[in-house]
């Protein structure tokens, strides 16, 4: 079951891929709308990154 959930989002994500490239050489309107969508999902998941490495205390090694 983990394995079809797994499955899903990586179609999911290579499917808003796809929509970025496609909005980019000017798709219909509806690849815009999930384009746009991809990409602030993208950034949502940066800035919950970002918080997290900040909390950590790693003595300020990225390594």
């Amino acid at each position: 079951m983990l394995l079809y959930l797994l499955f899903g989002v990586l179609v999911l994500a290579v499917g808003g891929c796809v929509c970025v490239v496609w909005a980019a050489l000017g798709g219909p309107p509806w690849v815009r709308a999930v384009a746009t969508a991809t990409l602030a999902a993208g950034r949502v998941v940066s800035k919950m990154d970002t918080k997290g490495r900040n909390g950590s205390s790693n003595g300020g090694s990225d390594e």
